[in-house]
């Protein structure tokens, strides 16, 4: 079957060692196969100490999540902020390494939140910046056996990319470790068809999220979630799928995310809900290596 994991997100933010000490038991007595680590800062929590707390739990690290705050971006920034984002990123690349995480994915190109006009000319010009920016990332982690999936994200959150096909024309040229990070939140809102735009993802797919139209439980909402499924197991992805949502207990996390009302009666329930439904969806499709 397909492994199905979590975003600790969906319960606290920042991701420290404390958290995941708390979080990665519950994870795994609710029957989760895999967890989402997102680094916001270096540090927040330890490599080592996560991946034998993940293999003590029978959990594998689905993908290091990065984050892309204020005063990370590769492109439109000045030169320091492009260098210190690719060291994040390395880093990033480092910890997925050490836990086994095969994807460091995010919206690697701008902070969450960035928005700005472009012309054809000058979209052409960031995605050439971008290219140049994280070529050297690329290569970085496909020496350590990491791949680098890009997420686009709504046209709130962004003007980089929305669609699959723009990240398909972002990453172009890149090593074939660097791929997309599928988020069905931001494909309902953007993609005309989602489900084409999945088959227009294919194999370059590296890692995916899952959240109900609203940000809540898979399930709970309008997708057509077999569909889905039926499609991602036609593009030969076997990775896990992650649940991804947010609480809005955490000021900083639900400003980010526009969580301004609860999205399930506790956060235990959004994730014990949405991975009961997935199970249920799932059953019988393609087998996770």
């Amino acid at each position: 079957m397909r492994a199905i994991g979590i975003s600790p997100w969906v319960w606290a933010s920042p991701v420290t060692d404390a958290v995941l000490a708390e979080l990665i038991p519950r994870v795994a007595a609710f029957g989760f196969d895999a967890v989402e680590l997102p680094i916001e800062q270096p540090g927040d929590w330890d490599p080592v100490r996560t991946r034998d707390l993940l293999a003590a739990h029978h959990l594998r690290a689905a993908a290091v999540c990065a984050v892309t705050s204020p005063g990370r971006s590769l492109v439109n920034a000045p030169p320091d902020v492009v260098e210190s984002t690719a060291a994040y990123l390395r880093a990033c690349v480092d910890s997925a390494q050490v836990v086994g995480g095969a994807c460091v994915g995010g919206p690697v190109y701008a902070a969450v939140g960035r928005t700005w006009r472009m012309s054809t000319a000058a979209r052409v010009a960031c995605y050439a910046d971008f290219r140049r920016a994280l070529s050297p990332v690329a290569d970085y982690a496909g020496e350590r056996g990491v791949s680098i999936g890009v997420e686009a994200l709504n046209r709130y959150e962004t003007s980089v990319v929305n669609t699959v096909e723009q990240v398909l024309e972002l990453i172009d040229g890149l090593p074939p470790n660097v791929g997309l990070m599928i988020d069905t939140y931001h494909m309902n809102i953007e993609e005309a068809d989602p489900y084409a735009a999945l088959t227009l993802a294919g194999p370059r797919i590296k890692h995916v999220q899952v959240s109900g139209t609203h940000r809540g439980a898979p399930g709970t909402d309008h997708f057509d979630w077999r569909r889905f499924f039926a499609t991602l197991a036609e593009t030969g992805y076997g990775g896990a799928v992650c649940i991804e949502s947010f609480t809005a207990q955490n000021e900083a996390i639900a400003t980010a995310a526009s969580i301004w009302r609860p999205l399930a009666p506790s956060q235990d329930a959004l994730a014990r809900d949405g991975l009961s439904y997935l199970r249920k969806v799932v059953e019988g499709s393609t087998v996770v290596t």
